[in-house]
């Protein structure tokens, strides 16, 4: 069961289960969602800086110099704006097979990710996180994970500046939140077809999207997520590869 969990969770973007995020559930909390949806772009953006640098202090970040961090520096090489957006990379030291992107540009690759996979591999993990941020799915997680939270009413009378009224405890839950949200079956197809445009862009080994799918599944399995709606990473494989043909 503990590794069909993995897998459940590496399928909707290399989350990890037992902190996943129910989106679907929370979707049909009507009224503080759409109380939520009136967050800003800003006010998304300010709230994604501050939880990632609670995120930074919660995790143990490898230095630039250290090994994982000059191999990160070599695959993100030349990699300091996509799309508009300013990016910018650390490693966390943990095990957990994992990579998100966040509104203010924030990647961060966890070791673990390093440890299992080629530098063509990342690029194409890191090309769909930032495929979520730029297609507003990561967006509607911090709007759905704001509505839901008590940070929420904690910030209720700040007006704008929501991300500086949340306390750190608020701000780690919230990144939790955020990093470990699941994402629907087409935004995952979605964020594989920008992370696609995203390697061509930068001429990029294409061969990388599906390799690093295929891996996944050789090393956890192909089954689906428990929620129906997650595809499989070697069902994901097979789309990607009909996109670069």
């Amino acid at each position: 069961m503990k590794q069909l969990a993995l897998v459940a969770a590496l399928a909707a973007c290399l989350a990890a289960p037992a902190q996943a995020f129910n989106l679907n559930s929370v979707l049909s909390a009507g009224t503080d969602l759409v109380k939520s949806a009136t967050l800003s772009d800003g006010e998304v953006k300010g709230m994604a800086a501050e939880a990632s640098k609670s995120m930074d202090k919660q995790n143990k970040v490898a230095a630039a110099g250290s090994a994982y961090g000059k191999r990160l520096n070599k695959i993100v090489q030349g990699l300091g704006n996509e799309d508009g957006l300013q990016l910018n990379f650390k490693v966390y030291q943990s095990k957990e097979v994992n990579a998100f992107a966040m509104a203010d540009g924030t990647v961060r690759v966890y070791s673990g990710l390093l440890d299992k996979m080629t530098d063509d591999e990342v690029r194409y993990v890191i090309g769909h996180e930032i495929g979520h941020v730029k297609l507003g799915h990561t967006k509607k997680a911090i709007q759905v994970a704001y509505a839901a939270s008590a940070a929420r009413k904690a910030a209720a009378g700040s007006g704008n500046n929501i991300a500086a009224s949340l306390s750190e405890s608020e701000l780690g839950d919230f990144a939790e939140q955020i990093v470990h949200a699941q994402f629907s079956q087409s935004q995952e197809s979605d964020a594989d077809a920008y992370s696609v445009e995203f390697l061509k862009r930068h001429n990029y080994n294409l061969q990388g999207a599906p390799a690093a799918l295929r891996k996944l599944a050789a090393l956890f399995g192909n089954e689906g997520s428990v929620l129906a709606s997650h595809p499989a990473p070697g069902d994901r494989a097979d789309k990607v590869e009909k996109l670069i043909k």
